[in-house]
């Protein structure tokens, strides 16, 4: 198996906000044909509509031992452990599998982990392994590395750890990629790692990065953050939410025959990191979770991008965006201050302070 995998959380859509199914469908074939076999999704991607296109896209046109495919508990979706099974039926059905190679219990964090606890997420989870429902049981995480260290410690049932890992992050006092990596190799967890272009961040450099990039002379801004990831020992997975051939076909180019970076790649990558970090940029993946919740329908990802636009390049067409963004929808300044997007925030953003700061940018003026 290649340790790199399609991430079905951002896929080719069309302009009617389905899911393009001819466009997946290719992508889908030049990914098998590449020798890659790694899926990943979740109940909650694109609206629910991720698992279906699998089926559409991947399921009924392949039999099932030419892909290996993940999904996830998704909190949610259930309160109480007589929920948890229902669900995964559902999901079953939903994707057209009878199994899935591996089960992750979703976005764990110290609060999560509580729920999932209490709800005997774990426990539900082995029952359907032993019935060949599931082969392998893992989570995804977003927290600090002393609570994955409980995590792993109090469930030593988990075979698979998904955490974001990127170089942006590698050092960052939150999201604490390194230390969470080297919780997992404590712990003798293979490595899955999400966000390896931090949701396209790492691909929209500023002029400065770029530049530090152009001087080694080949390889896409992509390629140098996908590779950092897959460079490290214990890392048996990279996902890649890919949302066109064209990305896909530059992530196979250099994954097919994989190479680690070389010492010279990494200083890059160094100096790189250390530009973003002096930009102050507002670290979301544009995961999406918080707008669901949102009583106000704030596009949350999309102001956040805009005024990370408006930081890097200074650029023109950035008030006129945030018009554009907010128009029938929620302002920054229409945060009523719930909370309910910080809860479940993987990447723990202080969001209404932020918001805050955006309408100060964006509205002051208006």
């Amino acid at each position: 198996m290649k340790n790199f995998g399609f991430g079905c959380m951002r896929l080719p859509m069309t302009e009617q906000n389905e899911v393009d199914y001819t466009e997946f469908s290719k992508m889908i074939d030049v990914f098998l044909e590449a020798g890659f076999t790694y899926f990943d999704t979740a109940h909650p991607y694109l609206e629910e509509k991720s698992e279906i296109a699998i089926r559409e896209c991947l399921v009924k046109r392949y039999p099932r031992d030419r892909y290996i495919l993940t999904n996830k508990l998704t909190s949610p979706y259930f309160e109480t452990e007589a929920e948890i099974e229902p669900l995964f039926e559902r999901q079953l059905a939903a994707c057209g599998v009878e199994y899935f190679d591996y089960y992750l219990m979703h976005a764990q964090n110290k609060r999560q982990n509580e729920k999932y606890t209490q709800c005997h997420a774990y426990e539900v989870a082995g029952r359907l392994k032993a019935q060949g429902k599931i082969r392998h049981i893992g989570i995804s995480f977003h927290d600090r590395a002393n609570v994955l260290d409980d995590i792993l410690t109090q469930h030593p049932e988990i075979e698979v750890v998904q955490i974001q890992f990127n170089y942006t992050d590698y050092e960052d006092l939150i999201v604490q990629s390194r230390l969470c990596y080297e919780v997992c190799r404590k712990h003798d967890k293979p490595v899955i790692v999400m966000e390896p272009v931090k949701g396209g961040t790492l691909l929209r450099l500023p002029e400065r990065a770029k530049a530090v990039f152009d001087r080694l002379g080949g390889g896409s801004y992509a390629s140098y953050a996908i590779r950092f990831a897959a460079s490290f020992e214990g890392v048996f997975m990279v996902l890649s939410g890919m949302s066109s051939l064209e990305q896909m076909l530059d992530n196979i180019s250099y994954m097919k025959e994989f190479q680690p970076l070389s010492k010279e790649e990494f200083a890059a990558i160094d100096e790189v990191r250390e530009i973003f970090r002096s930009q102050g940029l507002i670290p979301c993946t544009a995961c999406r979770y918080c707008v669901d919740g949102c009583p106000k329908k704030i596009d949350i990802p999309a102001l956040f991008s805009c005024m990370n636009a408006w930081k890097v390049y200074s650029a023109p067409n950035s008030p006129r965006r945030y018009l554009r963004i907010t128009e029938g929808k929620g302002k920054a300044s229409d945060c009523v201050k719930c909370g309910r997007c910080e809860q479940i925030c993987p990447q723990t953003l202080q969001i209404r302070s932020l918001l805050e700061k955006v309408a100060g940018e964006f509205e002051s003026n208006a």
